[in-house]
């Protein structure tokens, strides 16, 4: 069977897969990575890790990045820090910072309201503080993260990889000027999120120690670890506010089901949303053995890439993508991936989103925006900028 030839790089995700799937579930770039673009092939990817490794990147990856026990191992000590009981505690420190962000913007705005940019003026910020008051960081360090997402996000569509090692040191650097004055203070350090993850021990034997079961993370897997939880996720919450509001400003019936329904509902309309218009594109695999996939012989070594946006629009699972049924979809719904390594900050992002809408829409109504929106290309989905107009109650 021959392979469709699908080179993404400085495509708009969802149109171009829209168009690519109906092809076929599977593609291959002219690089030689397949790309998976069907549900069921995705799924299958991402629940089989023994064939599929997560181990693809050269920088050092936790937890997502690992495999088999090491995995688990980490994500056992890791996935309590998203525990519903810390959600819940967070959630009113969430909802007052989404307050006052709404109070400086709407500040001094007449009857007619103001238009934003709902990625930057709106959900880069909120997601920004959110992350960095969950995580016990300064407020100071917020021009910084802004800046950053900014230059991530431009060096990420450039795909040179020197620009986007160059980011990647300068968030790391960021992370150890958080984690240094920790280190010194040893136990007078703030009790705070960021020094928990510091202390955390894993279970693992350690070589070095006959019979130990447990020890200290290295500061290598610290950073790693704080890395994975802020770098990729404050501008994904951006993208995906981008997307939330938008969608909200041409249903306005949606924006009442948010206001007044219950937490529940709200997630359960978010995760639909992000179903329809995925901003979290992609994840990469690499295969350990020879498998056929698709019909396809797939040899070991090769690059795969699991592209969660396709997926999720697949009308082999999803007869009308764009049809919006949070109840009939929810269980096909890929948007946070599958398997041992779905993402293990989901209730973080759908606790910050939720309450975002909700205190959003409690003080304004979203208007489409005479200003055109602009998509955005291949590695990142959704809406690069997402004029809406916001208006307040009155």
């Amino acid at each position: 069977m021959s392979t469709a030839i699908f080179d993404p790089t400085g495509l708009e995700p969802r149109t171009a897969t829209d168009e690519q799937r109906a092809e076929a579930p599977l593609a291959r770039t002219p690089q030689g990575t397949w790309v998976v673009l069907g549900h069921q092939e995705a799924a299958a990817v991402a629940t089989d890790h023994q064939t599929f490794s997560s181990a693809v990147s050269r920088f050092l990856q936790v937890p997502n990045g690992l495999d088999g026990p090491e995995h688990a191992a980490f994500r056992a000590v890791t996935d309590p820090f998203f525990s519903e009981a810390r959600m819940n505690a967070l959630e009113p420190t969430v909802r007052t910072i989404a307050a006052e962000l709404l109070e400086e913007l709407l500040a001094d705005v007449g009857a007619a309201g103001t238009e934003i940019d709902a990625v930057s003026a709106l959900g880069a910020v909120f997601a920004v503080r959110a992350q960095t008051a969950w995580l016990g960081w300064p407020a100071r360090l917020e021009p910084e993260l802004l800046q950053w997402m900014v230059d991530n996000h431009q060096a990420s569509r450039s795909g040179e990889l020197s620009r986007t090692a160059e980011v990647a040191e300068r968030f790391d650097a960021i992370i150890g000027s958080v984690v240094a004055p920790r280190r010194a203070l040893g136990p007078d350090a703030p009790a705070d999120l960021t020094t928990e993850v510091m202390q955390v021990r894993v279970p693992l034997p350690d070589p070095e120690i006959p019979g130990s079961r447990e020890r200290a993370l290295s500061d290598e897997e610290i950073v790693s670890i704080l890395r994975n939880w802020t770098g990729g996720d404050l501008g994904s919450i951006a993208l995906c506010v981008g997307v939330l509001l938008t969608s909200v400003a041409h249903a306005p019936e949606l924006a009442e089901r948010l206001r007044s329904g219950s937490f529940a509902e709200a997630a359960a309309i978010v995760d639909e949303l992000l179903r329809i218009d995925d901003p979290f594109v992609s994840n990469r695999r690499v295969t350990t053995c020879p498998v056929t996939l698709a019909g396809q012989e797939i040899g070991a070594g090769d690059r795969v890439l699991i592209h969660w946006t396709s997926a999720n629009r697949d009308e082999r699972v999803v007869p009308d993508p764009d049809t919006f049924d949070p109840e009939g979809n929810a269980a096909q719904n890929l948007v946070y991936g599958i398997g041992a390594h779905v993402c293990p900050g989901r209730p973080l992002a759908t606790l910050e989103l939720v309450v975002v809408m909700q205190e959003l829409l409690a003080v304004a109504e979203v208007q489409a925006a005479p200003t055109a929106g602009e998509r955005e290309i291949a590695p990142v989905g959704g809406w690069a900028h997402a004029p809406v107009v916001l208006v307040p109650h009155r």
